[in-house]
């Protein structure tokens, strides 16, 4: 019976395996600086564009290896702010969204991490129809060079707040991170590097050990664990005082200051006496509140009155928390914050 063989998918390899492999097929070991540039600095999305590889090579790579190329199918681009917003489709036939957004600091890529979500939040698309399958760190990698390809800009900035759940793909998100960072690669700074994270603690723990210096990112929404459950299921599985008692060893592993995403949602988590028991909840923690008005999905939910985000914003300030509300971008083309959704063509 003959044993199905599994190529190497090359994208997702750090430069030390990517050494290793070349080493094992035999090939001089400047062959892994060339072929790992091809991927990482040109964005190469067929072997046979690595002109500098013998034809012997390349053909090698083609028979043992292989590229999980994303390809463009609509991108929009909002009127408000040039935000634009790409839908891909993965080599399976699997669709994910990305956002290209440019601010005063430089551009910014919001990639996905899994194809739909599992996590069940009300006020985010993305869990709609649940979680199909996780990404490769090339997959994920890949929607970064896509972008940079077509719009001939340097990306600066990666947050990981695109469609999934990072730390449900752990391992691929932390490899995802190195390569990003990777000084033959993108060179991106690991604190220009955000992950997202609805809260889950043993991955955030674990996370604090790996040595890297991005920013983690870890949804709250919510003052406490009668109205987090409301709004996320996966509060019922972790109560808040487990989640910030894994954001503490976070920081205290790192040194790295913790944001804490918060989606003011009109009349079920915004009120004042939120806003104090959220201030008494951060107490002490070296944590920033980044406030983000609910967005227009299909669950019907309404954000905040303009007044009563002043006012939130304000209780927190005055209880010593640094907080800021988020600036929206491409919210006319369903490219803002909880906006994103593996659609159907």
């Amino acid at each position: 019976m003959s044993q199905h063989f599994q190529k190497t998918d090359i994208m997702s390899l750090t430069y030390e395996e990517l050494s290793g492999f070349v080493k094992e097929t035999g090939e001089p070991s400047f062959r892994a600086d060339q072929i790992f540039s091809w991927l990482h600095q040109k964005a190469a999305v067929s072997f046979d564009e690595m002109t500098n590889l013998s034809k012997g090579l390349r053909e090698k790579l083609k028979s043992t290896c292989e590229l999980k190329n994303l390809r463009i199918l609509t991108v929009q681009e909002s009127k408000l702010d040039g935000t634009r917003k790409y839908l891909f489709e993965l080599y399976d036939g699997n669709t994910i969204e990305s956002v290209f957004m440019k601010y005063s600091f430089g551009n910014s890529v919001c990639v996905s991490s899994q194809v739909g979500c599992a996590m069940g939040c009300a006020f985010c698309a993305s869990t709609i129809d649940g979680c199909v399958r996780s990404l490769s760190a090339g997959e994920i990698l890949s929607q970064v060079y896509e972008i940079q390809k077509d719009t001939g800009e340097r990306i600066s900035h990666i947050v990981m707040m695109g469609m999934g759940e990072p730390l449900a793909n752990y391992d691929n998100t932390v490899r995802f991170a190195r390569l990003a960072s990777a000084e033959n690669a993108l060179h991106i700074s690991q604190r220009n590097i955000t992950i997202s994270t609805c809260g889950l603690p043993g991955p955030i723990k674990k996370l604090s050990r790996e040595s890297l210096k991005i920013t983690l990112a870890v949804s709250l929404h919510a003052p406490d664990d009668e109205i987090r459950t409301k709004i996320m299921p996966v509060a019922r599985q972790y109560p808040m005082e487990t989640v910030i008692e894994a954001c503490r060893e976070y920081f205290k592993n790192t040194g790295r200051r913790l944001t804490f995403e918060y989606c003011l949602i009109g009349g079920i988590n915004d009120s004042d006496a939120c806003a104090a028991a959220l201030s008494k909840r951060l107490k002490g923690l070296n944590a920033h509140v980044n406030l983000i008005p609910v967005n227009p999905t299909e669950n019907n939910l309404s954000p905040s009155s303009p007044e009563q985000i002043k006012r939130f914003q304000l209780i927190l300030e005055q209880n010593g928390i640094q907080v800021t509300k988020r600036r929206e971008m491409g919210r006319d083309i369903d490219g803002a914050c909880g906006q994103l959704k593996r659609r159907m063509l």
